[in-house]
C-alpha cells in the first residue's frame, strides 16, 4: 500500500483536495486500499481552511510515508522552522516529496529545490522565482518531475499530479480509469501550457481580434502581415504597429505560438505523426515545427509527445 502524508496548515486552500479524491477514486477504480492517506499539520488537532471549516489533523511525529504532499494556501503562508525540518527529513525518508501550487514555496523555503526544475500557479511563478533564485521555475507547465520532487500549477493541475502518480504506481490504464470517473480529461503532459496563447495575447481592439481569430482557423495558411492586415482592414504597417502595441507581440510570433500551441494539443491528443501534425499546423516541415518548439517551449515535438500519453481514455 502506498502511504500519502497530506501536510495542511492554517488557512489552506479546499482546493488541495481535489488530488486526495483522486487517490480515494484509484482505491475503488482497483477494488483494494491501494492507497492509505493522513491528514497532518506540525500541531496536530483541528486546522482552519480558507474557507472556514476545520479538519482533524495528525502531528507530524516519527512516522514516514511513501508520499508526502504539501497543500497550497490562497496566500504565500510562512513557513515555519518546524515544517522546514519535516520537509528535510520527508526528503530522505520518502520516495517522493510533492508540492502543488503554493505548495512549492514551502519546499523551496526548506532548500529541497535549489538546483531543481519547478512550478506553481502561474500568478505566483515570478515571485517564487525572485525570492529563490536558485530554483529553475518554468512558469508555463502543468507540472514537473524533478527526481523524487514533484510540483504542480494551482488549482485543478493537483488533478494531474495525483494522475501521473497513480500512472507511475499502478499503470496507465488504471489512471484513465480515474481520470473518466472523476470526469475529466486522461491527465494533460506535464509540459502543457498553464493557459492559451489567445488568452495570453489579450488584444484591445476587435480588429487586431479579428485578426488573430483568423490565424487561428487557418493555421495552413502562410499567414503574412499582408493577409492578416487584411482582415484587420488596415495597411500592413498599421497593423503591425497595433498588434505589437496591443499584444506585446510581433504578429509572426504570435502565429508560431498559435502554431506551437495547436501542434502541442495533436502531439498529446492524436496519433497523427509529426510530419502531418506540421504541415496541418502551418509549419510545412517537421524542423521547421522542432526549431519553434525549441524556440518557444523548450522542448522538441517528441518529447512532447513521450510525455503525453496521447491514446484517448
Amino acid at each position: 500500500m502506498h502511504t500519502i502524508g497530506f501536510v495542511i496548515f492554517p488557512g489552506f486552500q479546499v482546493m488541495g483536495f481535489t488530488a486526495i479524491t483522486a487517490f480515494e477514486i484509484a482505491n475503488l477504480a482497483l477494488g483494494k486500499p491501494a492507497y492509505d492517506v493522513t491528514l497532518l499539520s506540525e500541531a496536530g488537532g483541528l486546522v482552519p481552511s480558507s474557507a472556514g471549516f476545520r479538519v482533524e489533523t495528525q502531528a507530524f511525529g516519527n512516522r514516514t510515508f511513501d508520499t508526502v504532499m504539501f497543500g497550497a494556501g490562497t496566500k504565500i503562508e510562512p513557513v515555519t522552522p518546524g515544517l522546514v525540518s519535516f520537509v528535510r527529513q520527508s526528503l530522505v525518508s520518502s520516495r517522493r516529496l510533492a508540492g502543488p501550487c503554493t505548495g512549492a514555496f514551502i519546499l523551496a523555503q526548506s532548500g529541497v529545490l535549489d538546483g531543481r526544475r519547478a512550478t506553481t500557479h502561474w500568478l505566483y511563478a515570478k515571485e517564487l522565482q525572485d525570492r529563490f533564485p536558485r530554483v529553475k521555475v518554468e512558469s508555463d507547465r502543468i507540472y514537473i518531475i524533478d527526481g523524487p520532487v514533484w510540483t504542480s500549477a494551482g488549482m485543478t493541475a493537483s488533478i494531474d499530479l495525483a494522475l501521473a502518480m497513480i500512472e507511475k504506481d499502478h499503470g496507465l490504464e488504471t489512471a484513465r480509469t480515474v481520470a473518466r470517473k472523476l470526469v475529466v480529461y486522461h491527465r494533460r503532459a506535464g509540459g502543457q501550457s498553464q493557459f492559451s496563447v489567445l488568452l495570453e495575447l489579450e488584444p484591445k481592439s476587435d480588429r487586431i481580434q479579428a485578426a488573430l481569430d483568423y490565424a487561428r482557423r487557418n493555421l495552413k495558411s502562410v499567414l503574412s502581415v499582408e493577409e492578416l492586415a487584411e482582415v484587420a482592414h488596415l495597411s500592413p504597417r498599421q497593423f503591425s504597429r497595433a498588434f505589437t502595441a496591443e499584444t506585446g507581440q510581433s504578429p509572426a510570433k504570435a502565429v508560431e505560438h498559435l502554431r506551437v500551441e495547436a501542434a502541442r494539443m495533436l502531439l498529446e491528443d492524436s496519433g497523427h505523426p509529426i510530419e502531418v501534425i506540421a504541415r496541418e499546423t502551418g509549419f510545412a516541415d517537421r524542423e521547421r515545427m522542432r526549431r519553434a518548439f525549441l524556440r518557444t517551449i523548450g522542448q522538441a515535438p517528441q518529447s512532447v509527445r513521450r510525455a503525453g500519453s496521447i491514446s484517448s481514455p
